[in-house]
């Protein structure tokens, strides 16, 4: 993994993530995006797996539902950014050919 790659993931992900666990999955999955996808998806089901609002009556609330929901939105913007390491798809220019026809003369 390059340093372009750790400091896209870095920024997808925040800057306290760890590197090494970062270099460790980049090597299992061989692509940033999948790196990202996964640490998010972990995320996510980390927050699910615990009551997502505890209330303690007149003394606090606790709700992580806009936090699952900020997640969520991070993962579905994921599939349309541009991670360092995709394949470069060249952009073919169109080539139309249009027949040119005679205009009839006066």
């Amino acid at each position: 993994m390059n340093n372009a790659v750790l400091h896209w993931l870095q920024a997808q992900l925040g800057p306290d993530t760890n590197a090494a666990d970062l270099a460790f999955r980049y090597e299992r999955l061989h692509s940033a995006r999948a790196v990202a996808a996964e640490i998010l998806n972990e995320r996510i089901a980390a927050l699910i797996a615990e009551p997502l609002r505890v209330t303690v009556n007149g003394v606090a609330t606790i709700d992580n539902s806009a936090n699952v929901t900020a997640l969520e939105r991070r993962a579905a913007q994921l599939a349309v950014e541009t991670a360092p390491d995709d394949p470069v798809v060249p952009k073919h220019d169109v080539l139309t050919a249009v027949p040119l026809l005679a205009r009839a003369r006066r």
